[in-house]
């Protein structure tokens, strides 16, 4: 049915053709619109069997009266809403004017038909862009937000979790959970986004192997669970930024979306965890739950769970598309901007990086650099060793492009 209705689509026409005799050598063909002929309900229920966003498109090109039956039923926004279930708390959208400072809200004009319109392309944009980020992926982590448990802070902070390797500045690398007499006990880490709303494909995670522990131990989680969300309030977003990233901040997010629970194997590599399908998030937020301990530290017979380095793989869609939170329902307000969205999609489709020609916003800047900040601090902090330098540290911060 699907391969049949891509091919009526592609072709241009939404008829079913029949041919007869006559004459016997002549034929005649005979056209039956469905969208004309069939229920409302039985015409869309056919149409929302299309999957790529450029069908939709191509639907709404077969004729004035396709054109009409998709963008009056929304067709773009029920394909958006049954892929990502989260977005139907969206309350309306806003539109920003290129010709104008402020933006418009979706809706605003006179004319139902042309906030239909508006409305149709905002949508089919949406997942247009959503669509083509599956060839143009990169790592969505902006910044570390907290953890529900550090054993020796800062030497193992989430924030070492940010940097691709075990070792960094001749010291370990890695964040470590408190230790715990209970195998089954829980730990979060909670990362914000590079934006407030991005397509998620999959999340990739290395236990720390303690190479300077004998029998070198790897201390993995059993298993692992991935949710995306947004703060509970204004007031919460903004005491995250005081956070300590030792102290727990699970209590104040509203999570969307819980993915499946994966299992963990106890072994020194990276591990990749492919969501089902492309995940959005809607409010910049990841919180990775690690259910269950698997190795008990020798030196005081407690579990623990040491993670070396977390990599979130997508797509950030601002800012061609972006999210605002509504206190107190809830709700979204989904902004879009026309002409980002075309330059970001035309570097999409040459597997470039839009994000690249665009200024970096603070946390972006520095989260390269958020480990070796962390580390020199170190040496100021009463009762910390201070820092060593030696000729390997110029060699390993040269590598990562920091001096």
């Amino acid at each position: 049915m699907l391969i049949f209705l891509a091919s009526w689509v592609d072709s241009g026409f939404g008829t079913l053709n029949r041919s007869r005799g006559l004459h016997g050598s002549r034929s005649m063909e005979t056209h039956i619109d469905f969208v004309q002929w069939l229920d409302t309900d039985v015409s869309l229920n056919i149409l929302m069997c299309l999957k790529d966003p450029a069908d939709v498109v191509r639907a709404g090109s077969v004729s004035r009266l396709w054109h009409e039956f998709v963008v009056t039923n929304g067709l773009s926004k029920q394909l958006c809403f049954g892929r990502f279930p989260q977005l139907s708390r969206i309350a309306r959208v806003t539109e920003l004017d290129a010709s104008a400072a402020e933006p418009k809200d979706v809706g605003s004009s006179n004319s139902n038909w042309e906030t239909l319109k508006r409305d149709h392309e905002v949508y089919a944009s949406l997942l247009q862009a959503i669509e083509t980020s599956k060839s143009c992926r990169s790592d969505c982590i902006g910044y570390a937000v907290s953890a529900s448990s550090t054993d020796n802070y800062p030497d193992e902070s989430i924030v070492n979790t940010l940097i691709p390797r075990d070792r960094y500045l001749n010291r370990p690398s890695y964040w470590s959970s408190k230790g715990h007499s209970d195998p089954n006990a829980p730990e979060t880490l909670i990362y914000k986004l590079k934006a407030d709303i991005c397509v998620i494909n999959e999340v990739d995670t290395q236990p720390f192997e303690a190479y300077f522990q004998p029998g070198k131990p790897i201390y993995s989680a059993k298993s692992v669970r991935f949710r995306l969300g947004y703060p509970k309030s204004s007031r919460d977003e903004s005491d995250l930024l005081q956070l300590p990233q030792q102290q727990p901040a699970d209590d104040k997010f509203v999570w969307t979306y819980t993915s499946e629970e994966f299992p963990m194997t106890q072994e020194n590599c990276f591990q990749r965890f492919n969501l089902p399908e492309p995940v959005l998030c809607i409010g910049g937020y990841m919180q990775i739950q690690l259910l269950g301990r698997v190795q008990r530290q020798e030196m005081d017979d407690l579990f623990y769970i040491c993670i070396c380095h977390v990599k979130v793989v997508g797509r950030p869609l601002s800012p061609a598309f972006d999210i605002e939170v509504l206190e107190p329902s809830r709700e979204f307000v989904l902004k879009y901007n026309r002409d980002v969205f075309g330059c970001m999609l035309q570097s999409m489709t040459n597997g470039g990086h839009q994000e690249s020609n665009m200024p970096p916003t603070p946390s972006e800047g520095f989260v390269l650099d958020a480990g070796l900040l962390e580390y020199l601090l170190q040496g100021y902090q009463p009762g910390v060793e201070p820092v060593e330098w030696d000729e390997d540290d110029d060699d390993e911060m040269d590598e990562a492009g920091i001096l």
